[in-house]
């Protein structure tokens, strides 16, 4: 599928491999994902663990919020590693932004989790520069990866998640058991650094981009046709595929699913089937294309919330079977995201990358909170059959609306070529 770019500046070729470039990029994003490991999994745990509340755990969340607001200073941070004239800066960025990630992690090793004010702070801290690696390792995806390879770095975006995550939200805890709270947080500070060094150390000479081109800004972005097109196809991809997950693990634990039977699931099978589909996502998409793929993801979801109704009007109570449709739904979810990303990035401007898809991982987060608040609100009062029912048909109608956004994104290549 051709795809629309509103810059026609030609690419340098990088000094580094394209497998050198991914190689580089997972590390990052796994780096990314262990810091949100240790927030939003591994932290709550530990200061259950020492008697805070569930209001205090749940303040502790509210450093989620860089993460979904990161799209304010993208232009910023991209102004700086892509200028207009001169070499990427990308690895300066890494570099300083990602020191300071590791110093307030440290600094929650020194904490300690008894001091929940200033361990929140830290966190927030630590959490800002993890949502600001992610805009400029996103731009310099963008602007180093072909389009054939652009599956591959997605895979290694969503890989490196599952990854981090399993590091950050499982290594993490078992750490904590064995050594303690700041040995364990200084570990995963070291972790970070190990991570972050295949990036830094790979050679990187390109050249920013073109010297006539605009200033980066969210304005210039929404201006473009492609991006509000791809705003428009994150927004309903995200309805069909990620609204009922919130409900999954509750649903579990009432069918008689045990902690450590759902966090077995959760550690080793989810890990497991996201990096298969993540991965698998990353060959389907060079092969056939991200449409065709999101398509059949889509239709897997939609199927795995159908089966979870069913069980729920049903009174199933088979954890195999629950389990196979938890395990089936983190594939079809990986696979899709892999496509999902990939068709982004063709939309990403060369001139402001790092903007443009900033802003898609935002919409992507913005839509998934309010539908989580949406369901979680409704769910006693509908209970977990109309729940997924409705999720399930959510998902068929985002695979009825795929075609007519892949109609429509075709359309305007086509004009664009022709107006070339």
């Amino acid at each position: 599928m051709s795809l629309v770019r509103a810059s026609t500046a030609p690419r340098e070729r990088s000094i580094a491999s394209p497998a050198t470039i991914i190689a580089g990029l997972g590390g990052l994003y796994v780096a990314q994902s262990v810091i949100g490991g240790v927030v939003f999994t591994g932290l709550p745990a530990v200061l259950r663990q020492n008697g805070a509340s569930l209001n205090d755990i749940a303040f502790i969340l509210l450093t989620v919020l860089p993460w979904s607001f990161k799209f304010v200073w993208s232009p910023a941070v991209e102004r700086y590693r892509s200028p207009r004239s001169g070499r990427r800066r990308s690895r300066e960025v890494v570099a300083i932004v990602g020191a300071f990630a590791v110093a307030m992690i440290v600094a929650c090793a020194l904490i300690g989790p008894g001091a929940l004010l200033p361990l929140t702070v830290a966190m927030m801290a630590a959490s800002f520069a993890s949502a600001t690696l992610d805009i400029a390792c996103d731009g310099h995806a963008v602007e180093s990866l072909a389009e054939r390879n652009r599956g591959w770095g997605n895979a290694a975006q969503v890989g490196g998640a599952y990854m981090g995550a399993a590091i950050g939200g499982g290594l993490f805890l078992v750490l904590i058991d064995h050594l303690g709270w700041q040995p364990a947080t200084l570990v995963m500070a070291g972790v970070l650094v190990a991570l972050g060094l295949p990036f830094l150390l790979t050679p990187d000479r390109q050249r920013a981009a073109r010297e006539d081109r605009p200033p980066q800004s969210i304005m210039a972005a929404l201006r473009r046709p492609e991006m509000r097109s791809g705003l428009l196809l994150v927004a309903v991809y995200v309805l069909g595929a990620k609204w009922a997950s919130i409900l999954i693990s509750p649903f579990l634990i009432d069918s008689g699913l045990s902690l450590t039977a759902l966090g077995t699931l959760n550690g080793i099978g989810i890990t497991v089937s996201g990096l298969a589909g993540a991965f698998g996502g990353g060959w389907l998409v060079r092969r056939f294309g991200a449409f065709p793929i999101m398509s059949g993801a889509l239709a897997l979801t939609a199927l795995g919330l159908a089966g979870f109704a069913l069980a729920a009007v049903a009174g199933v109570k088979a954890p195999a079977a629950l389990g196979a449709l938890m395990l089936l739904g983190s594939l079809s979810f990986s696979l899709g995201v892999v496509a999902l990303y990939s068709e982004l990035m063709g939309r990403a401007s060369l001139d402001q990358a790092g903007v443009d898809f900033t802003l898609f991982q935002s919409m992507d987060a913005i839509v998934s909170v309010v539908g989580w608040w949406l369901v979680s609100a409704v769910g006693d009062r509908l209970g977990f059959a109309v729940c997924f029912g409705a999720a399930a048909i959510l998902g068929l109608a985002a695979l009825v609306a795929l075609p007519f956004l892949a109609r429509r994104e075709s359309a305007r290549a086509r004009e664009a070529q022709q107006g070339a």
